[in-house]
């Protein structure tokens, strides 16, 4: 899928946003960095790791709602075999959130006795949160503030964080939401594609359908019942067929036709993607957890 292996979005806001991140890292304790834990792995930005560096870093499985709650243990698992602090959160109902609390604060331990010792008590924890667009940074900060004023703007699209913003909440933390910041390119092809189907890229420069295509055939892979339960069509299991017949059934069940009979691919496509990125489809994870050696 040509369209998908091409994409390259990286206007002039994200190399500014990189370089004010890179400035800002000396006035925050630790760096969050936000994940969607359908795509934990395409979703972590190597760009970012580079600019993080030494600083204390803890890991937010965020979205674990429309995710395989069994594969994200597994993720969780890996990254702390490699001294990684990871929590799961999910932002809608708050689940997760008192344990970034308390992760945050056990990363930082060493860090905690010297202000406690130097007298700064009442120092409150800088925290700088990071991901790639649309990953749900600025909808965990508000899940945070609760009912205070200065909520962090909050739209379901890529790229709508375009400055970085401070945060007080409660419990002694401080959050500075940074823009969404994808990296110059994918040198994996299958990692554009992750983005896309979660919605990190615009969908205005993609081929919608050509890209529901791809999402069918690999949910038929990872979770054919899924399919099967939503759709109620009958879809052979080997061989499975093309893409575009699996979205050609889905649109005749669902009655989007256009004259002559013809399947309306367009609507089709536009429907798929929204249903799995709402979580219509169940919870669903795109990439399996390093195996431990």
């Amino acid at each position: 899928m040509s369209e998908v292996q091409s994409v390259q979005w990286f206007p002039g806001h994200m190399a500014k946003t990189r370089r004010k991140i890179g400035e800002d890292l000396k006035l925050v304790d630790i760096v969050a960095e936000i994940l969607d834990s359908r795509i934990p792995q395409s979703s972590s930005n190597p760009v970012l790791q580079e600019i993080i560096r030494s600083k204390p870093r803890l890991a937010v499985f965020n979205k674990s709602d429309l995710a395989d709650p069994k594969e994200t243990d597994r993720w969780i698992a890996f990254y702390r075999s490699q001294k990684i602090p990871a929590v799961a959160v999910d932002c809608k109902t708050g689940k997760g959130v008192p344990n970034f609390y308390r992760t945050v604060q056990e990363r930082l331990g060493a860090q905690l006795s010297i202000w406690k010792e130097k007298g700064m008590v009442g120092r409150p924890i800088r925290i700088m949160v990071l991901g790639i667009p649309n990953v749900g940074k600025s909808s965990l900060i508000n899940r945070m503030i609760g009912g205070k004023a200065g909520k962090a703007e909050v739209q379901d699209r890529p790229g709508v964080t375009r400055q970085n913003r401070w945060f007080t909440i409660g419990k002694g933390f401080e959050l500075l939401d940074t823009p969404g910041v994808l990296w110059p390119k994918f040198e994996d092809p299958l990692v554009g594609e992750h983005l896309a189907f979660t919605g990190a890229v615009k969908d205005e420069i993609l081929d919608l359908e050509g890209l529901s295509f791809r999402l069918v055939e690999l949910l038929m892979e990872l979770y054919p019942q899924a399919v099967d339960q939503r759709y109620k069509i009958e879809v052979p299991k080997e061989p499975v067929p093309p893409g575009y017949e699996i979205l050609e059934q889905i649109g005749r069940k669902r009655g989007m036709l256009l004259s002559k009979g013809e399947i309306d691919l367009e609507r089709a496509a536009a429907m798929l993607l929204d249903e799995f990125r709402s979580g219509k489809l169940g919870r669903i994870t795109l990439e399996q957890a390093p195996q431990k050696k």
